[in-house]
């Protein structure tokens, strides 16, 4: 998925730490990650400036003076630029870029620049799929994290939902009702080609594939009741994990692939935990929000999960993984993480239209996905 690129000039200064501009000054690397980092980006022109403008306001970097860092460069058929500490002469490093476009280009440098800054893995070169509302049906979208290149994959003229990444990028799961009932449908983006790969009696849906790619959590109603199912990637293997009368939904894995975290509703909406090898699901306990808790995302780190609170009205929360005191970020729903466990992807709602935004969990800043038209959710975020 990330476009490859050759580094034809880079050059991190030796002790870049702790090299002096004067007698007593020292370079400091920003390490604090809960505020936003007052920037200045000179030298660059339209596409170029403009990527590196919003990928940097994702992860909480705004340009703004006095600039506690400085961005300079230029993108004559190239991107070339530099990451300085403001007051200082020497730059922290000088790369540049050359292969594909300008707009990957810029994105590798603000990759580069947030592995410095922010100490996060890059998310700049990621795909996002989401739910495209077309009148009364949908579609599925796959699309640059940002929102640019949309490609949209089914044309079903059916109600299509709740894609979930496979492990590489290489496909997708998602739920359709294209033949009438509910079923769960497997997509290879590289052939086009597709296949039912969960079409039980009943209700089939909300698959999400195990991090490791070994197994597929999914809920079913073949049994009477919406209940947790596991099985192998190539669906064989179906295991019930949950056994009760209660509606069970949105199942999210943990970053080692021996829990599942979901959905139980049995009144209000609560979340529980489960081993991929069964047993008696646990509930987690969340304090400092109420009403019905939903739509669980494990971070990839394993130490967070994000969910919503409230009936109607959601906002976006996230707690420790073990539960525990929940923090509220934002009004939204369908919260998913980034690969850097510091971004979360999620839908708000404005006039009857529903739009995606980025999240910075640390800073709480939101920026919109651009380039995409009409009303979206459902968000997943290629891992």
């Amino acid at each position: 998925m990330n476009t490859p690129f050759k580094i034809v000039l880079a050059g991190i200064l030796a002790g870049a730490l702790s090299l002096k501009a004067g007698a007593d000054d020292v370079i400091q690397i920003t390490k604090e990650t809960s505020h936003l980092i007052p920037i200045s980006i000179t030298g660059f022109t339209g596409e170029a400036e403009s990527v590196l403008e919003y990928d940097l306001s994702v992860l909480g970097m705004e340009t703004r003076e006095p600039a506690e860092y400085i961005i300079s460069g230029k993108n004559d058929g190239r991107v070339e630029g530099s990451l300085t500490h403001a007051g200082m002469s020497q730059p922290i490093f000088f790369r540049a870029y050359a292969g594909g476009s300008t707009r990957s280009q810029a994105h590798a440098f603000a990759n580069d620049i947030v592995k410095e800054l922010r100490q996060t893995p890059p998310i700049f070169q990621t795909k996002i799929a989401f739910s495209q509302a077309r009148g009364r049906s949908a579609e599925i979208c796959v699309s640059d994290y940002d929102g640019h290149n949309p490609v949209v994959l089914t044309h079903d003229n059916a109600l299509v939902e709740a894609p979930s990444w496979l492990p590489g990028g290489r496909g997708l799961l998602y739920t359709s009702w294209m033949n009438g009932n509910t079923e769960i449908y497997e997509h290879n983006l590289a052939t086009g080609a597709r296949k039912v790969f969960a079409g039980y009696p009943g209700s089939s849906f909300s698959a999400e594939v195990s991090p490791d790619g070994q197994k597929v959590a999914m809920i079913l109603s073949k049994s009477g009741s919406p209940n947790l199912y596991v099985c192998d990637s190539d669906g064989s293997h179906l295991k019930q994990l949950t056994h009760t009368r209660d509606e069970d939904s949105c199942p999210c894995w943990s970053s080692d692939s021996r829990e599942i975290c979901f959905v139980c509703r049995s009144g209000r909406a609560i979340l529980e935990k489960i081993s991929v090898n069964g047993g008696q699901a646990v509930p987690v306990h969340v304090s400092g929000v109420y009403g019905n808790l939903t739509a669980p995302d494990w971070s990839p780190d394993g130490s967070k999960i994000a969910f919503t609170s409230g009936s109607g009205n959601f906002t976006i929360c996230v707690m420790p993984a073990e539960g525990g005191e929940a923090e509220k970020l934002v009004a939204g729903e369908d919260p998913c993480w980034a690969p850097n466990s510091r971004t979360i992807i999620f839908t708000q709602r404005r006039n009857e239209k529903r739009v995606l935004c980025l999240l910075d969990v640390p800073t709480k800043h939101v920026k919109d996905v651009r380039q995409i038209s009409g009303s979206c959710s459902e968000p997943s975020w290629a891992r």
